[in-house]
C-alpha cells in the first residue's frame, strides 16, 4: 500500500513538473497594424518558408477574428489586446479624444509629469499581471513605431516602453518606467539608422525587439517574460490604398521577411519548446473611397455644421444658449453646466438632439449617452466602443460610403461597415498545427496567455481561454 502510494506521489509530481516545463518562458505578443487575411492569402506565393508560412503552417490559427466593438484604431486596438476587455472598461476610445474639462484633444498616453506614461488606461494587462504574479521578476517590453502602441502594450508596471522618436530620430522610452535595469538602452539609443527606419521601419523595430531580449535576458531564467511587439502592414507612403495587388505586394514580402527573422533569431536565442509567440492585427483598414466616380450613394457629413445646427435648434425649443460645447471625431459634447442652470432636463435635450440628427443626410444612427448606458445588449459593439468618461454624450454613426469631415481641424475619415478578416495565431511552446475556422474575438488573447503561464487574466477581462 505504501509502496503504490509512493508511486501515486510520483507519478503526481512527474505530471506537474511536466506541466510547469510546459509553460513559456518568453510570449512574443505581435499585433500588426491593418494586417489582413485576403492580402496575405494573395501574396503567399511570395512568402518565404520562415515567415507567414511557417506560422500559419506550424501555428494554432484562428482564420476569422474580429473586435468586439467600433470604432477601432491602433490605440484603441491595442489596449484591448493588453487587457483582454473593451474601451468601456479600459477608457482608450481612440488615439485621441476631447478632454470635457479643457474642451482639448487629449493623446491617449500624454501626461504632465512624465511626458508620456499608461496613466489613462483604466486595467490592468496582461504584462503588469504578470509584474503581480512574480513579484516584479517578469520582464516586460513594448515596442512600436509610436508611444502609443509601445506605452498601452506594455502597460503600468512594464520594465519600459520604447519607440521611435519622429523629430530627433532616435529610440526614446518614458520616464514613467526609468530604471537602472535600462543603462544598456541608454547606450544604444542614439544609434538608429534613420535610413533603415525610412526604407523598413518593421525591420527597424524587429532589430531592437531582439536587441532587447538579449540585453535584458528574456526567456533566460524559469520566470516568463513578456515582449509586446507592433508592426505595420500599411502602405508606407501613409495614403489611403487604391490598388492593392500592386501597392501593397512590397509590404507583405517585406514583412514576411522581417518575421521570419524575428521568429528565428528569437527561437535560437530561448529555444522553439520555451517561447510561445502570438500574432494578430488591429482589423481595421485605411483604404480610399471612390464611390462617387462609380455612381455608388456617398456624400460627405460636416461634423462642425452639423453641430452648429444642433445648437441653433435647440436655443430655438429652449431659449438662447451655448448647449455644445464640442465636437470631436463623430462625437458631439454637450455642455452640461447650462443645462444644469436653465434646470433642463437631460433626458430631453439627448432625445431632441436625436430627433434632428436622424434627419441629416450621410447619418445611418444615433447612440446617445442613455441609450447605450441602457443597452440590454443590441447595441453591444457600439457600447463596448463607448466610455462615459472620455466619449462625448452622442456619438453619429455615419452611413457607409459617406466621408465624415471636420472644416475646423481637416481631419477625415471614411465610413465602412465591411467586415476585415484577419487571424489570430499562436505558434511555439509545443502547440499543434490547427486550423479553426469559428470566430472569435480578440478579447480572448490576454486570457490564453494568461492561462498558458498560469496567472490570472487581467482585472477587467471576463472573456475564457481559447484553449
Amino acid at each position: 500500500m505504501n509502496r503504490y502510494l509512493a508511486f501515486l506521489i510520483a507519478a503526481l509530481t512527474t505530471a506537474e513538473m511536466q506541466a510547469f516545463q510546459l509553460a513559456p518562458r518568453l510570449v512574443v505578443n505581435i499585433t500588426i497594424d491593418q494586417l489582413r487575411s485576403d492580402y496575405m492569402e494573395a501574396f503567399s506565393p511570395l512568402f518565404t518558408p520562415n515567415g507567414f508560412k511557417k506560422l500559419i503552417e506550424e501555428g494554432k490559427v484562428y482564420e476569422t477574428a474580429s473586435y468586439p466593438f467600433t470604432p477601432v484604431d491602433l490605440a484603441s486596438a491595442v489596449a484591448t489586446i493588453a487587457t483582454g476587455t473593451t474601451p468601456f472598461y479600459h477608457g482608450i476610445i481612440s488615439t485621441n479624444w476631447l478632454d470635457r474639462n479643457t474642451l482639448r484633444p487629449s493623446f491617449c498616453v500624454a501626461d504632465n509629469q512624465y511626458g508620456y506614461a499608461p496613466n489613462k488606461l483604466k486595467t490592468s494587462t496582461i504584462g503588469d499581471e504578470m509584474k503581480v504574479s512574480s513579484r516584479g521578476a517578469s520582464i516586460v517590453y513594448g515596442i512600436a513605431a509610436n508611444p502609443e502602441a509601445a506605452i498601452l502594450s506594455a502597460g503600468h508596471a512594464a520594465n519600459n516602453a520604447i519607440w521611435i522618436d519622429s523629430r530627433s530620430n532616435r529610440w526614446k522610452n518614458s520616464a514613467f518606467y526609468a530604471s537602472p535595469t535600462d543603462k544598456w538602452f541608454n547606450s544604444i539609443s542614439g544609434k538608429l539608422a534613420r535610413s533603415k527606419f525610412d526604407s523598413s521601419p518593421n525591420e527597424a523595430l524587429a532589430d531592437m525587439a531582439i536587441t532587447t531580449i538579449k540585453a535584458a535576458a528574456m526567456g533566460a531564467d524559469e520566470v516568463t517574460d513578456l515582449l509586446n511587439l507592433t508592426l505595420s502592414a500599411s502602405n508606407p507612403t501613409g495614403k489611403p490604398v487604391l490598388n492593392w495587388q500592386t501597392e501593397m505586394e512590397s509590404v507583405y514580402m517585406q514583412l514576411d521577411r522581417t518575421l521570419g527573422k524575428l521568429v528565428n533569431d528569437i527561437e535560437r536565442q530561448v529555444g522553439k519548446e520555451r517561447v510561445l509567440f502570438v500574432l494578430t492585427s488591429t482589423g481595421r483598414d485605411e483604404e480610399g473611397n471612390e464611390y462617387s466616380n462609380y455612381k455608388v450613394p456617398t456624400g460627405t457629413f460636416y461634423i462642425n455644421r452639423t453641430s452648429k445646427l444642433l445648437n441653433v435648434y435647440l436655443s430655438a425649443i429652449y431659449g438662447q444658449g451655448q448647449y455644445i460645447s464640442a465636437y470631436h471625431s463623430n462625437q458631439i459634447y454637450l455642455n452640461h453646466k447650462i443645462i444644469e442652470q436653465k434646470k433642463l432636463s437631460l433626458h430631453d435635450i439627448l432625445n431632441s438632439c436625436q430627433e434632428l440628427l436622424i434627419q441629416n443626410a450621410g447619418v445611418a444612427d444615433v447612440y446617445t449617452l442613455e441609450r447605450l448606458l441602457a443597452d440590454n445588449g443590441s447595441l453591444r459593439n457600439i457600447r463596448n466602443g463607448f466610455n462615459p468618461t472620455n466619449s462625448g454624450d452622442i456619438i453619429i454613426e455615419v452611413a457607409p460610403g459617406w466621408k465624415l469631415y471636420n472644416e475646423d481641424t481637416q481631419e477625415s475619415t471614411n465610413s465602412s461597415f465591411a467586415f476585415i478578416p484577419f487571424p489570430v495565431i499562436f505558434y511555439g511552446n509545443g502547440i499543434k498545427h490547427e486550423n479553426i475556422l469559428t470566430p472569435i474575438t480578440v478579447d480572448h488573447i490576454a486570457p490564453t496567455i494568461a492561462k498558458s503561464i498560469r496567472i490570472r487574466a487581467p482585472n477587467a477581462c471576463s472573456k475564457s481561454p481559447l484553449f
